[in-house]
């Protein structure tokens, strides 16, 4: 089957018409539109079409519109297109034996108001189709996964090569270096999202891991090369997505055109910014003519909380009537941790005529509690009308899910989704609410990769939910057993959580051949982050091996060093990922208040993960984790669970919200209150007749009924 894949392209009616030949040819593979461009010693070359399949290899299509021209000068076109992509591919020795190029490449016109064919071009579908019937490609079966490979050229977008001097064959470093070679492709969802581009708001939804940020940083490169007029911006929350940005793209645009990004025309920039860097609000905000809030600033007016980038973005949004335009295309990463006034800002800085803003999130991966709105209610309404709906009706898709998995293996995306949601906590912490959270679309299950085993998804029925190979591939957890996967232990103290972490380091450097930007230590909070990894540092110095806390000894954009581990509070990790990961003191994240927040931060460092999860935490609450993740594993790494009704999925947002610092406060200062008057009682202090009837009843009515 052939996989459509609409780029930019002015001549949509001859690219269908093509498209319906290759229908009638049962081929597989795909059929890009717009796609790529070649980087030629004459300047950049826009192909109008390409199919590359497993009958034919490569052929590339140019759709001719004119009904005269010189047959010679076409067959010139032919051959330029030709000698590129010929140039291209013999880049990648994998492709040749010796100096013989094992891929065919075809280049044929497609010109219907020709009044005569020639060499190479046909000026009918029927023609077309004889055409093409006579190729054939007999080393498919050797050539094609490179040749995909190659073409969208995601190898060298991650640069993987570099895991020279392994001496095992069974050391982590090998283990990780077979696993990155096995992820050079993209998916046909994924190939949607990077090259489909619709003159208006596009979604891309998926789980950690399913290569939101690489797609985003294509989208990116392609969108310059094809729209040569455009300023494009990507925008995020987490500091640390700034570098991966600027090489992804710089990699991928050199790849495609030869040439070096025009950096006037890509801005790669924080959502917030300050009075020091460059951030899309303070840009909105100085180009309109508003009051600019830096972190500080807006503390001081609207209180110190988690909401208080979502206040400044709405004062800025409800205050322009009018606003300039800033950018062509604005890209959002991290949309989960944006508000809709921050979404509807960068939508209110695009041109009216053509507002092309493209977003995409995983909603369990939001820190504060976050739910991303639909588009409706971001976007608002006109005329009783939405200004923005999608519903992929044009042919292009402007609702994207990727549903498959390529960073966490099977068992430790389980596993992150079990503690993240509470599937299997204890019974006695389940009276007010079977689970922590849950999606609110029953449907969103199956989008991002689960399976119904058995029951039924509806209220009060009980469920069981898996996932399959066709989205967790297997070679993310063949290489390792189970118990190396993944690990959970308790300690006591935390110089005995910190001696094991060291020691489990060390041995990773010294004897399984990983490097130092294959590992990252995540701590669950940010106030004490500093102070709790402050043993580790030291251990780690006695034994040589330096560290840094990310955004502390490091600027907040730098992230991974060649020769220090990287040590990072859970805010900075979103974004990135490693090889191996530590999570530390989780035990703060198995109850109290702010549940969800605690639960998220679970999922989200477990998902940093590319192939090994090491958590541990001390004293008795990290016996909670211990027994959830028994339970999962107990259970084969399966999601069985009774499905939550409105009432309880109701209970579940209240009692597990995520609450400010007043709220805290409050709550604190009831609790010592109430402590207070039982301990008088106790002592005799206060006696139960003295109290007045009417409140012990209405404290009776709450607390137990």
């Amino acid at each position: 089957m052939i996989t459509v894949v609409n780029g930019a392209t002015s001549k949509q009616v001859l690219a269908d018409e093509v498209a319906a030949v290759l229908n009638t040819l049962n081929l597989e593979g795909y059929y890009y539109l717009g796609y790529p461009v070649l980087g030629g010693m004459d300047g950049k070359i826009k192909v109008d079409a390409l199919l590359v399949c497993k009958q034919y290899g490569v052929v590339i299509f140019d759709l001719d519109l004119s009904s005269e021209g010189e047959v010679g000068s076409k067959i010139s076109l032919l051959d330029e297109l030709y000698n590129n992509m010929e140039a291209r591919l013999k880049r990648y020795r994998n492709l040749s034996n010796r100096r013989e190029l094992q891929v065919p490449i075809t280049v044929v016109s497609y010109a219907p108001r020709y009044r005569k064919n020639g060499e190479d071009i046909c000026i009918s579908a029927k023609e077309l189709k004889e055409y093409l019937k006579r190729l054939s490609w007999t080393q498919s079966e050797h050539y094609y996964g490179k040749l995909l490979e190659a073409i969208q050229m995601v190898s060298q977008l991650k640069k993987r090569g570099n895991r020279t001097n392994l001496q095992s064959a069974t050391s982590k470093g090998a283990k990780l270096k077979a696993i990155e070679d096995q992820i050079s492709c993209l998916d046909k969802f994924q190939s949607k999202a990077v090259i489909e581009t619709v003159e208006g708001v596009q979604r891309i939804r998926g789980l950690a891991g399913s290569g939101k940020t690489i797609v985003l940083a294509l989208k990116v490169a392609y969108l310059y090369t094809m729209y040569e007029e455009k300023i494009i911006a990507v925008t995020f929350n987490s500091r640390a997505l700034k570098g991966q940005f600027l090489q992804l793209i710089t990699n991928f645009i050199i790849e495609n055109t030869n040439e070096e990004p025009d950096w006037d025309r890509i801005k790669i920039i924080h959502a917030w910014g300050s009075k020091n860097s460059e951030g899309l609000y303070f840009n909105f905000c100085k180009a309109n003519n508003l009051v600019c809030y830096d972190y500080m600033d807006a503390c001081r007016e609207f209180g110190r909380n988690a909401a208080v980038f979502d206040k400044v973005c709405q004062e800025a949004v409800e205050a322009v009537g009018n606003p300039r335009t800033l950018y062509d295309v604005i890209l959002v990463d991290e949309a989960q941790d944006f508000s809709k006034y921050f979404l509807r800002m960068c939508y209110m800085s695009l041109p009216q005529d053509s507002r092309m803003l493209v977003y995409a999130y995983d909603e369990l991966q939001s820190l504060d509690n976050k739910n991303v709105d639909s588009p409706e209610e971001i976007f608002g309404y006109r005329g009783g009308k939405p200004n923005v709906s999608l519903d992929n009706s044009n042919g292009k898709s402007e609702d994207i899910v990727l549903s498959k998995c390529y960073r966490n293996s099977r068992p430790v995306l389980i596993t992150a989704h079990s503690l993240g949601f509470g599937i299997y906590r204890r019974k006695e912490m389940r009276e007010e609410t079977p689970l922590v959270q849950l999606f609110e679309d029953k449907k969103l299950w199956e989008d991002i990769g689960y399976r119904l085993k058995d029951g039924t998804m509806k209220d009060g029925e009980k469920v069981t939910l898996y996932r399959t190979e066709e989205t967790s591939p297997g070679f993310l957890e063949e290489h390792s057993p189970i118990d190396d996967l993944i690990q959970f232990r308790k300690f006591d103290r935390s110089d005995q959580e910190a001696e094991w972490v060291v020691e489990d380091i060390e041995r990773n450097l010294k004897n399984e051949e990983l490097k130092y930007q294959d590992i990252m230590i995540i701590h669950p909070d940010p106030k004490t982050t500093k102070s709790y990894v402050s043993q580790i540092r030291m251990m780690l110095m006695e034994k040589e091996i330096k560290s840094h806390i990310v955004g502390v000894q490091t600027t907040p954009d730098a992230f991974f060093q060649e020769d220090s581990i990287a040590i990072t509070q859970i805010y900075r990790a979103k974004g990135n990922e490693a090889a191996v990961v530590y999570l530390i003191n989780a035990d703060l994240c198995a109850k109290g208040v702010n549940l969800s927040r605690k639960r998220n931060i679970l999922f989200t460092a477990i998902t940093r993960s590319k192939a090994w999860v090491r958590v541990s935490g001390l004293g008795s609450d990290m016996d909670i984790l211990l027994d959830e993740y028994r339970s999962v594993k107990e259970n084969n790494f399966q999601l069985e669970f009774e499905y939550p009704n409105e009432s309880q999925r109701k209970n579940m947002r209240i009692i597990h919200r995520d609450m400010t610092q007043n709220e805290l406060r409050e709550i604190k200062k009831s609790n010592s209150n109430l402590a207070e008057i039982a301990s008088k009682i106790q002592a005799g202090e206060i006696r139960k007749e003295d109290l007045d009837e009417s409140t012990i009843n209405t404290l009776k009515e709450v607390l137990f009924h």
